[in-house]
This record gives structure tokens, C-alpha cells and sequence, in this order.
């Protein structure tokens, strides 16, 4: 049996990440330094170590294909809507401080996506990964929430732990194997050479 491999890179920086602003789906570039980041992570990415790339259709997730798939020498990026970043609703463009003072109940946001909403659909693209990609290494672009809700589901809720923060252009890898989930690579810093 083969396994399946998901790497799950986070998009480079942008001007809401460095403010702490909830981004969720609204459509904010990179900014320079993400850029630079994305490149520099770009030079530790083998394209024989990936067969497949999907990213998010948000901007800031297709940049950073562009530039991966530009530098590696991919030759085609798959958009997946499955990879878009959880909706804050009205609270995109909040500071957390501000999220958490205006909204008693974080997961009932008017226009949001609850959280287990985000896990379901976090489950349904592992389950679709799973069946589209059989046997294949796929590398996959993406945004914070997302991954972390995939990350929980592949540790069994142990990963990300409290606190912790996925840093831009950082990379995760998760296995399917036997049935089930696991980690293979969990990081929070930014992938470099």
C-alpha cells in the first residue's frame, strides 16, 4: 500500500498577518516580505518530491504557488476552493484583541465560518485529497486556520498546541496511511535552504 502525502504550505506574508488582522477570505497580496520569504522556502522545495500542486484561489495562496511552482520548475497548479482560508465574516479586518471583545461566542459570527464547520470541511478535503490522489505526494498552499483545523484532525487534536503559531511560508506534512491520518513534519518557522 502507498502512502499519501499532503503538504500543507502556508502563503507568504502579508500587511494584515504583520497587524494581526483577521484576513480570513478577504483578498489581501503578499507583501514584499512575503515575497522574499516564499522564494527563500522555494529553494528547500525539490520538484521530485512533489508529483501535484493545489493551491487556494485567495491571491496571497497564488502568488506563493506561482512563485514555488516558477522557481522548483512546476509545470501546472491545480486551484482547489476546498483550500480557501476560514471566513471571519464581519469581523475580517479585526484585530484578535478586537475579535474576541466584540464577539462573546468566537464561533458565531454573523457571515463566519464556525469551527466545526471549518473541521468538516478540513476532513472533507483530507477525504478528497485522499481518494483524488491515491499514492501521491501533493503540495498544497494554504492559509493559517486551515491548516491548523488539518494539522488537529491528523494529531488526533494534539497539534497545534495552545498558542502556538503557524508562521508564514512554513510547511506541514501529514500522511495517509492504513486508514488514517498522521503527522509527519510539524513546523511553525518558515521553510529556508
Amino acid at each position: 500500500m502507498t502512502d499519501t502525502h499532503f503538504g500543507l504550505f502556508r502563503h507568504g506574508q502579508t500587511d494584515w498577518n504583520i497587524n494581526f488582522l483577521l484576513q480570513g477570505v478577504t483578498d489581501i497580496p503578499m507583501n514584499q516580505t512575503g515575497l522574499e520569504q516564499v522564494k527563500l522556502a522555494a529553494q528547500a522545495i525539490r520538484i521530485n518530491d512533489w508529483d501535484v500542486v493545489l493551491t487556494s484561489p485567495l491571491t496571497r495562496a497564488k502568488q506563493t504557488a506561482e512563485i514555488i511552482a516558477s522557481q522548483v520548475g512546476f509545470n501546472e497548479i491545480i486551484e482547489h476552493e476546498l483550500l480557501i482560508e476560514r471566513s471571519f465574516g464581519e469581523a475580517e479586518g479585526l484585530s484578535h484583541e478586537q475579535w474576541r471583545a466584540k464577539y462573546a461566542n468566537l464561533d458565531e459570527i454573523p457571515g463566519g465560518e464556525s469551527r466545526s464547520q471549518l473541521a468538516s470541511r478540513s476532513q472533507l478535503l483530507l477525504d478528497q485529497v485522499c481518494s483524488q490522489f491515491k499514492g501521491k505526494r501533493v503540495l498544497a498552499i494554504s492559509h493559517g486556520a486551515l491548516i491548523r483545523g488539518l494539522l488537529s484532525i491528523a494529531s488526533n487534536n494534539e497539534l497545534p498546541r495552545d498558542g502556538e503559531r503557524l508562521g508564514n511560508a512554513s510547511l506541514n506534512v501529514v500522511r495517509h496511511i492504513e486508514n488514517s491520518w498522521q503527522v509527519v513534519n510539524y513546523s511553525l518557522e518558515p521553510l529556508t535552504p
